[in-house]
């Protein structure tokens, strides 16, 4: 006699999710150099320095990246983060991550790619933490020039 194990598909929280998005955006425009276009901040934190630049503006949304450009060691890849501002719905969501393709609300598992079920999910609750973390212990360096960059 065999069992069969039904697999429940993976179902975001889509109120959970929107709440997350919306701390994200509150977060990321106290982060957000100028809103003009190439425009950007160096924040360090935890001995790597980032960068935050302003991709392109438009009525109702900003892109932003977010790469890390110094590394904090040979075993860890380096930060690098494509995120959507949309001014009219008050959110901000991740839309890229190391150059990947567009990220899925959800993922079937196992699949070729290796992505979680809630990859979508994970990714902004990381960039919940690294904006915590970069208003609680990020610094813009002194040297730090807003619109030329370093002096």
């Amino acid at each position: 006699m065999s069992i069969v194990v039904a697999r429940k598909e993976y179902i975001q929280s889509l109120p959970k999710y929107i709440t997350l998005c919306e701390r994200n955006y509150l977060r990321a425009l106290k982060v957000l150099p100028e809103e003009v276009v190439g425009e950007k901040r160096q924040i360090v934190l935890a001995n790597a320095s980032y960068e935050v630049h302003i991709d392109d503006c438009a009525k109702y949304t900003t892109d932003i990246s977010i790469k890390q450009i110094s590394t904090i060691s040979d075993y860890l890849p380096e930060l690098d983060l494509a995120v959507r501002l949309y001014h009219d719905a008050k959110v901000a969501e991740v839309v890229h991550h190391d150059f990947h393709q567009r990220i899925k609300p959800s993922y079937g598992y196992p699949n070729p790619s290796m992505h979680h079920k809630d990859e979508k999910y994970q990714l902004n609750a990381f960039l919940g933490d690294w904006l915590m973390a970069c208003l609680e212990s990020g610094r813009v360096p002194l040297n730090w020039d807003v619109n030329n960059g370093m002096v």
